[in-house]
């Protein structure tokens, strides 16, 4: 079988990304898509001409296959596949949308899910009503800088796990993957409860959506495994992207060192786990994934459901700074936390310097 894919979303070139409203990630899709066999790229939307066509060109798309409108896309491509690169603030609608089409058979959209828990809880339980396969772009978790570690968990190298420490710039843009990678290493246990604080004092707003300066976030899953992770530009934090602590040992991931990934033995000195892995290369394995759970019936690993779990440990820490108390998970709110207290006045970021 052969499956149609379309995009909504393409960016500008991707030789000059705007990190924070732009990075082309429809692009790095789409080489994913392209190396494929079973695979035809057909249609794109985007609501600027000039970078449809330049995306167009890119991937040989007729003339006939590029809109500015992704509901007539829709419509005239019916497509299988729609990999949604858009601003955050946009995903839940357009996800939405392509779901109530009945058109596609799977949607993949861009990492994070949505600005309001509502609005994320209700994307993955349209998706599961309507039997469409949603998933997120955590990409990383195909990364050999990620999976190795995994593997050494899963092998007992370090024995039981008992903490994984996160530091990460933010929640929610950059916190989404790294919170999503602490699931992983936590064999995807529920969580329990999550507590948590957040400093906003300079405004700070990536792909349209707002992201705290500086916090702390503590949860509990639901076999006793604890998380915590700190956020925070030109802060320390945990001095990791990840550490993982058992009961015989510890693994550090760092993507940007060498190694990359490393582990220590209760009594023994550090031991390379990675090294020398592009992490840009996480997306076509990625795309690999997407397509090939379709073609299987499988659950996909990056599933709006894992995703969701993801989602809510975010707005219940945001949730928790604004009650300041800790927050008994499911959690029951609709909106955006962070953004309420800026709404509010509870919260007053300075506007950015746009020097």
């Amino acid at each position: 079988m052969t499956y149609d894919i379309a995009f909504v979303g393409t960016g500008p070139e991707p030789d000059n990304p705007v990190w924070g409203e732009s990075a082309a990630m429809a692009y790095r899709h789409a080489e994913g898509y392209r190396e494929r066999d079973d695979c035809r790229i057909v249609a794109a939307a985007d609501i600027v001409r000039e970078n449809v066509e330049a995306f167009a060109a890119e991937f040989d798309i007729d003339d006939a296959g590029t809109f500015e409108d992704y509901e007539t896309m829709l419509d005239a491509a019916e497509p299988d596949i729609v990999s949604i690169s858009t601003p955050v603030p946009t995903h839940a609608e357009i996800v939405l949308d392509c779901i109530a089409s009945g058109v596609p058979e799977a949607v993949h959209c861009e990492k994070p899910m949505a600005t309001t828990w509502g609005d994320a809880r209700l994307m993955a339980q349209e998706a599961s009503r309507r039997e469409i396969q949603l998933t997120f772009n955590h990409q990383r978790r195909f990364s050999p800088v990620w999976r190795e570690p995994r593997r050494a968990l899963e092998e007992g190298v370090i024995g039981d796990l008992q903490r994984v420490e996160v530091g990460t710039s933010t929640l929610l843009d950059n916190g989404t993957h790294h919170i999503d990678l602490a699931h992983m290493y936590a064999d995807e246990a529920p969580v329990e409860w999550v507590i948590g604080q957040v400093d906003y004092r300079e405004e700070h707003v990536k792909y349209g959506a707002h992201n705290e300066n500086q916090g702390l976030v503590q949860w509990e899953y639901a076999d006793g495994t604890q998380g915590i992770a700190t956020t925070g530009f030109g802060e320390d934090g945990v001095g990791v992207h990840h550490r993982l602590y058992g009961t015989d040992g510890v693994v550090e991931v760092t993507p940007w060192s060498d190694p990359q990934a490393r582990v220590r033995r209760d009594g023994e000195g550090w031991e390379s786990l990675v090294s020398g892995v592009d992490n840009a290369a996480a997306v076509p394995p990625a795309i690999d994934h997407v397509v090939e759970c379709l073609r299987d019936g499988v659950e996909p690993e990056f599933s709006a459901r894992r995703a969701l779990s993801v989602t809510e440990v975010i707005f219940a820490a945001w949730e928790s700074s604004r009650r300041r108390g800790r927050v008994e998970l499911p959690l029951r709110i609709d909106d955006n936390p962070l953004e309420a207290m800026v709404e509010s006045g509870e919260l007053s970021p300075e506007p950015a310097d746009e020097g």
